[in-house]
Order: structure tokens, then C-alpha cells, then sequence
């Protein structure tokens, strides 16, 4: 199973300047937590934002930059190809970014989304999610607190 793992803001923000555009802990946590452990697959732009491989994860970097190195990881020049790498994980995240996210949207089997309840400023987006392909299967509704300024949800979309 392949699942695309994103957080978008109210209108489908992704990021600003090859950058996230909040903070938000819980997301975060989140997202070490069902990732540990499996392989995660970005493009390169994503992979140099964090700057190294994820600890506890198996880092598959696309580029078509045949030239491309990176310590610790394994570089392919296709979606379709990392997927194929990570086919023996019982569950492959697809992390990003907008270009792979955009690929990716029609190729894997579960769509986790947090969503920001709040509008910001940003140069990247998320494709929309089309309703017709993809039927949402659960809702976890949160408020912001003292450590996460937004209000926030984790939401799963299943193939139809």
C-alpha cells in the first residue's frame, strides 16, 4: 500500500520558499509516528528543505538529475519508480513535494491529510482532492492549544 501524507492549509497551501508555512507540533509527531519504520519517498527539493535522511525511515529521493547524491538514501528518477523500490513496504508514504504530490494523487491507495483550518500565504499548493475518486473515511477534529496555534484535523481518504 502506497499512502500520500501531506498538510495543507484552508485553501490547499502547502509551503512558501521551499519551506512549511506553520508550526504545528502535533502534526508533526503525527507524522514521525505512522512513518517510523516504512519507506518515505519525496522529490529533491523536499529531501534538501529537511537537509538529511529521516531517522527510522528508508529516504527515497526523486530527480532527474542523473548526477544526484545523497548519504544514506536511494535516488530514482521516477514516481513510478520509487514506488516500485518501497513495493515490499506494507505501507510507503509519499511526502511530498507539490510536484511529487501532484503525481502522486492518482497513483496511491490513501490520501492522510492534516488540514490547517487557516488561510496563508504560499507559493506551493496541493492538487485538489477530487471527491468523485476519493471518499473520506475518517475525521479526527482538533483545537488549537498552547502548542498548535491553528485549529487543526486529521482526515483519511480511501480509493473508491
Amino acid at each position: 500500500m502506497t499512502t500520500l501524507i501531506a498538510a495543507i492549509g484552508k485553501n490547499n497551501e502547502l509551503g512558501k520558499n521551499n519551506d512549511l508555512i506553520w508550526h504545528l507540533p502535533a502534526d508533526l509527531k503525527r507524522f514521525k509516528q505512522v512513518t517510523s519504520g516504512h519507506y518515505v519517498i519525496m522529490g529533491r527539493n523536499t529531501y534538501e528543505s529537511i537537509g538529511k535522511p529521516l531517522p527510522n525511515r528508508t529516504t527515497v529521493i526523486i530527480t532527474r538529475n542523473k548526477n544526484y547524491t545523497a548519504q544514506g538514501c536511494i535516488i530514482t528518477d521516477s514516481l513510478e519508480n520509487a514506488i516500485e523500490i518501497a513495493k515490499n513496504d506494507d505501507n510507503a508514504y509519499v511526502i511530498g513535494g507539490a510536484e511529487i504530490y501532484n503525481q502522486a494523487i492518482n497513483l496511491v491507495d490513501v490520501l492522510d491529510i492534516c488540514e490547517v483550518h487557516q488561510a496563508f500565504d504560499a507559493d506551493v499548493y496541493f492538487p485538489e482532492i477530487d471527491k468523485t475518486i476519493w471518499v473520506e473515511t475518517k475525521r479526527e477534529r482538533f483545537s488549537s492549544d498552547d502548542k498548535n496555534k491553528y485549529d487543526y484535523s486529521f482526515v483519511k481518504y480511501q480509493k473508491k
